[in-house]
């Protein structure tokens, strides 16, 4: 028998799932789990492979446009996402998630050609999310332990946007859901 919150993040798939990633040619859902996959088959933990599914679930459970960034709107999902998953999940899930913005950020500070890797909705969305981190920032950034997850988890969420990779079903991923889970 699943979980209460798995039960629920399902459901949150199943209906809001379908919505467009963000000027990207991906579904929310099809990102999540091509972020899921990517660390999955790069031999993640369970909580990582976790965080990767769930980094955006944030922008399931807020009402603005698909596209709020291009209207200088920062949704704010990490956010969202990190108080909807804290009273269930352990915190090598949630640090990830809540720092999976700023990794971007991070990224674009120390490591030379990432930001013109980036697609355009993410330099976008970057503009009003902060820019690029200044040094006191990446020392803030750095004090996180779970600041290498969170790096590793960017990497996957920027790769995750293929409109011709067919990703595993949702259900693959219950089991590192649950346990992930606080016990």
């Amino acid at each position: 028998m699943l979980s209460p919150i798995t039960n629920q993040i399902v459901q949150l798939f199943e209906l809001n799932g379908n919505s467009m990633y963000g000027g990207e040619a991906v579904t929310q859902l099809e990102h999540a789990l091509q972020t899921a996959n990517l660390a999955r088959q790069e031999g993640a933990t369970d909580s990582l492979i976790t965080a990767s599914l769930l980094h955006d679930i944030g922008h399931l459970l807020h009402d603005l446009p698909e596209m709020s960034s291009e209207d200088g709107i920062d949704d704010i999902h990490e956010e969202l996402a990190s108080v909807f998953l804290k009273n269930h999940f352990i915190d090598a899930v949630v640090e990830p998630v809540k720092l999976h913005v700023q990794a971007k950020r991070y990224l674009c500070a120390i490591e030379s050609g990432y930001y013109e890797s980036l697609s355009h909705p993410s330099k976008t969305s970057l503009a009003i999310q902060g820019g690029v981190m200044n040094d006191t920032e990446i020392g803030e950034f750095e004090n996180n332990p779970f600041y290498k997850d969170a790096v590793s988890l960017r990497k996957w969420d920027d790769m995750a946007k293929d409109p011709d990779l067919r990703g595993p079903d949702l259900h693959e991923f219950i089991s590192s859901i649950e346990s992930s889970l606080i016990k």
